[in-house]
């Protein structure tokens, strides 16, 4: 593995080169950031998924939701469609991508939108009879085309930015330097118990800016189980063996919590938004008990019904960060003024 790695590098130098030369270009404003007339929040990160962008826009619906008319912007991932379309009652996974689906499902008071042309995405928003006041953009923070007013920049506690190195050599998509860019950095999937030492000494990696904010977060795991039609306590849910099946970037932490709570069951592990084909859904249905995630279920349940399949809510958690809300809306405020 070293060894590959040692041949890609040249491949990296090239990447970085060419990511410098484009980061540069709208640092200096040759190349110019379109600003749009509502409040705009972009969460994102430095390296390829698993960060946890879906629970930290949820959160930010939840935070904002009854100070603002939220609307949320995605290129939506994994989509079968084209150009600008916004949720409604009868969109799908191949609509509109997994994560939207989840959104809209969660929050359907909001509007949702997918676009690849984030622009344009935001124009058509602004659109509508009822446009929002606040868009969040999932996944934009190497979209520099928008300039958002506050940039949330996203990485995951065991494996920092900080320590990373630029594709394909690394899981960079720039590199590391561009988290100057961001307002606040949070970093996701932290132990609950971490300590106040181990968030100074993280801090101190991070080494961020005078105008930056570091926060630290952890998965919530919910204690009822879904499926379409019923629902149950995980432990309830634990007493029999079942089948686990995951299309996400990372699930080590769910397969530790589960292995935690003294669970027995199978894991069957996919690429993150992976397309389940006709022949996995159908072996899937002679499986029995089924549990997944909440993202894998709206894109399995746009596939097929099944039954005995269930899925385990998350959430982001904030440790010890009560002032998380009054310095987002502090960071607003300070943007449009």
């Amino acid at each position: 593995m070293k060894s590959l790695r040692f041949l890609l590098f040249p491949f990296a130098l090239v990447y970085l080169v060419v990511t410098r030369i484009r980061n540069l270009s709208y640092d200096k404003g040759w190349t110019p950031a379109s600003q749009f007339p509502i409040r705009t929040i972009g969460v994102g990160n430095l390296s390829v998924g698993g960060t946890g962008k879906t629970p930290m826009v949820e959160l930010l619906i939840e935070l904002l939701g009854e100070q603002y008319q939220i609307g949320l912007l995605s290129r939506g991932y994994g989509r079968q469609s084209k150009g600008f379309l916004l949720a409604n009652d009868q969109s799908t996974a191949v609509d509109i991508g997994d994560e939207p689906l989840q959104i809209k499902q969660k929050f359907p008071d909001i509007s949702v939108a997918v676009d690849g042309n984030r622009c344009r995405g935001i124009g058509e928003l602004l659109k509508l009879t009822k446009p929002p006041q606040l868009v969040v953009l999932d996944d934009v923070f190497q979209h520099r085309s928008i300039s958002t007013d506050v940039s949330i920049l996203l990485t995951t506690y065991s494996k920092p930015y900080f320590n990373d190195f630029i594709l394909p050599v690394g899981n960079l998509r720039e590199s590391k330097s561009g988290a100057r860019r961001a307002d606040m950095i949070v970093v996701t999937k932290c132990p609950a118990d971490l300590s106040q030492p181990a968030k100074d000494e993280y801090i101190a990696r991070i080494n961020p800016m005078t105008h930056q904010s570091v926060w630290f977060s952890s998965i919530d795991y919910s204690e009822i189980v879904y499926s379409s039609s019923h629902f149950c306590s995980i432990q309830e849910f634990l007493k029999q063996p079942f089948t686990l099946v995951t299309g996400i970037a990372n699930s080590a932490p769910l397969v530790e919590y589960l292995e935690k709570l003294g669970a027995k069951f199978k894991h069957l592990s996919y690429s993150d938004h992976h397309h389940f084909s006709e022949k996995e859904i159908e072996r899937f249905g002679g499986l029995g008990k089924i549990l997944t995630t909440e993202k894998d279920f709206v894109r399995l349940q746009s596939l097929a019904n099944l039954d005995d399949c269930y899925y385990i809510p998350i959430k982001t958690k904030l440790i010890d960060s009560k002032d998380f809300k009054s310095s987002l809306e502090q960071l607003l405020k300070q943007k449009v003024s």
